[in-house]
């Protein structure tokens, strides 16, 4: 995975108001911190951040940070959280956290069903149960998106967390999770009648108590 190019700037203000007038000055607070260094209050660009996030592949990116007016030699750097206002989408905050090249992270990589499965072209439905997987793997190695072969998926087959095998990737997975299933569109529809059927009939117990009690 490649590496993006992102600088930053110290910054000397922390809370609420210093924050709203970095926003208002076009800066994005942030904050570095790692396993073997101390925490170091940052800012950044919006438009250059925008940029950056732009150019990273399917969510997820790796960047050079360049601490401008600090420590100007480059730290390998994810993003561990990045804040947003649910309203406007405005950026609000950045976590960045140090890595080291040697040392493997969990990340979440997207899952991408490949081929078209026989079972869908039988008229069943593909259900991508879970969109994102934890993989667990050095920072060098990280790929990005899990790729599924679903070409020999009938219906009622599912791809299963245990399945998936990739070289120098773990998957620390408790639980043997559906990733992939492919489902009869009979099945589903015999499902929806039951719970119509389910709630017409209970509906039916109510007005039959109900006029019961009227009478008593």
């Amino acid at each position: 995975m490649d590496f993006i190019e992102l600088k930053a700037n110290i910054r000397k203000t922390s809370g609420s108001g210093a924050a709203r007038e970095l926003r208002a000055a076009g800066k994005v607070p942030a904050v570095l911190y790692g396993q073997s260094i101390d925490s170091t209050l940052l800012s950044l660009d919006v438009h250059e951040f925008e940029l950056s996030l732009k150019k990273s592949k399917r969510g997820f990116s790796l960047y050079n940070l360049s601490i401008i007016d600090g420590d100007s030699t480059p730290r390998s750097v994810m993003i561990k959280e990045l804040q947003t206002d649910p309203v406007t989408r405005m950026l609000l905050h950045v976590d960045f956290y140090e890595i080291a090249m040697d040392r493997k992270i969990k990340v979440n990589i997207p899952v991408v069903p490949t081929g078209k499965s026989k079972g869908v072209e039988l008229g069943g439905i593909l259900q991508v149960i879970r969109r994102e997987i934890e993989v667990f793997c050095l920072p060098n190695e990280i790929p990005e998106c899990i790729e599924i072969d679903i070409t020999d998926l009938d219906i009622g087959n599912a791809v299963h967390v245990e399945d998936i095998s990739i070289d120098g990737i773990e998957i620390p997975a408790e639980v043997n999770f559906t990733v992939i299933t492919v489902i009869g569109a009979k099945a589903d529809e015999e499902i929806e009648e039951e719970a119509e059927e389910g709630e017409e009939e209970e509906a039916e117990e109510k007005a039959d108590i109900s006029e019961s009690q009227e009478k008593n």
